[in-house]
């Protein structure tokens, strides 16, 4: 998936800057790292907005232009403000061809449909929606998948269960964090009771048999009389 933001030199720094381009509808940025020095950038809101309402932002890698420019770069951190939907600052890493980078990519369950515990009545529950992982920029995966076709009720997954592409590794399991990522619960009793509302409600109104209302009642009724 491509995603590209065009950019310009910041020359207006500090924080009466930063209000300053905010105000003109910029946000301010900071691109750094790969051996070069950090550069200061600003880009347009409505469309870096419009760029991050898009899957995959923050896990691809991106393409900035900046003039006759061209970096290629990954989020590595963003300031919003605490009270309203505005963003404040954007960190960027530049990306190098052989250097190792570090990024969370999305999991993707699959197999929901054939799974033992769902079909058995439990629920699933994420336990987690990311993975962090390292790896050359040509190796990152758009996403990871975990088969739970297998799993039972009270069975759960684990980041070791995820195959992972060549080249492309585990940080948690680098460090023998192999946390759960996905479990097949039993239905919480909220639910068992929703369940056995909707079967007695469905015995009680025979097929194509259409329940009276009391106003239907008294226009009957009005017309016997």
């Amino acid at each position: 998936m491509a995603f590209e933001l065009v950019g310009e030199t910041r020359e207006d720094l500090g924080r009466s800057g930063s209000r300053r381009l905010r105000r003109q509808g910029r946000i301010p940025a900071i691109v750094y790292g790969g051996g070069e020095e950090p550069r200061p950038i600003t880009l347009g809101q409505n469309d870096l907005l419009h760029e991050m309402d898009r899957e995959g932002f923050y896990t691809s890698i991106l393409t900035i232009k900046v003039g006759k420019d061209s970096q290629s770069v990954v989020v590595k951190a963003v300031q919003r403000h605490p009270a309203r939907t505005q963003i404040l600052h954007l960190d960027f890493q530049r990306i190098v061809a052989d250097q190792q980078i570090t990024l969370n990519v999305p999991i993707r369950i699959v197999g929901e449909i054939d799974s033992l515990g769902i079909k058995e009545g439990g629920v699933v529950d994420r336990l987690l929606t990311d993975i962090e992982v390292s790896c050359l920029p040509r190796h990152l995966p758009e996403y990871l998948e975990i088969d739970v076709s297998a799993l039972e009720i009270n069975q759960l997954m684990h980041l070791s269960d995820i195959a992972l592409p060549e080249g492309v590794s585990s940080v948690a399991l680098d460090h023998d964090q192999d946390q759960a990522v996905v479990a097949i619960n039993p239905p919480r009793r909220e639910e068992i009771d929703e369940r056995m509302e909707e079967a007695i409600e469905e015995d009680e109104i025979p097929p194509g048999e259409v329940p009276t209302t009391e106003e239907d009642e008294s226009a009957d009724d009005a017309s016997g009389d």
